[in-house]
């Protein structure tokens, strides 16, 4: 019999951040603590950008994005926001989506799963994700398992399961 795997993968929908921007542009539109401060949010290439007149603004606004994220399902460990800086008169915070997964993180999936994994399991980088592959299709489940319950800084999504 062949060998069963997945992909470990660390990817984010950009459809569901396009419309949880949109659902955040919306609500500070609306919302009466946000009038008259500047504040927006906007795409500014492959990153999101955060605008408002005063520091404690800006950071009101990250907090809204976030909240936004995190209802659309996107966690906010697939979130890289920097610290607000001065641009003129205003303040701005970048966020960058984390796409893939660095060889850093991998090394320490990887570690994880020759430590805690069952022996059958092997795991190779490609790239920006692993490989995962047994014999036993049991065994690659308890490794999800395992990575689901690891306290890890990247967002882990298991694909490709064959």
């Amino acid at each position: 019999m062949a060998d069963s795997t997945f992909d470990i993968v660390s990817k984010v929908d950009k459809m569901e951040a396009d419309n949880a921007v949109n659902q955040a542009r919306k609500e500070l539109e609306q919302r009466y603590d946000f009038k008259g401060v500047g504040a927006s949010v906007e795409w500014s290439g492959e990153k999101i950008l955060l605008k408002a007149s005063s520091e404690e603004r800006v950071k009101a606004v990250l907090d809204v994005v976030q909240s936004k994220f995190i209802k659309r399902g996107i966690t906010l460990k697939s979130l890289d926001a920097g610290e607000p800086y001065a641009s003129g008169k205003e303040f701005r915070i970048e966020i960058a989506l984390k796409q893939g997964i660095d060889q850093k993180a991998a090394k320490e999936i990887g570690k994880i799963i020759r430590e805690q994994g069952p022996k059958t399991v092997k795991s190779q980088i490609q790239g920006d994700e692993l490989r995962v592959s047994s014999k036993s299709r049991d065994d690659l489940q308890e490794v999800i398992r395992i990575l689901k319950g690891a306290d890890l800084e990247v967002d882990l999504q298991f694909v490709n399961f064959r």
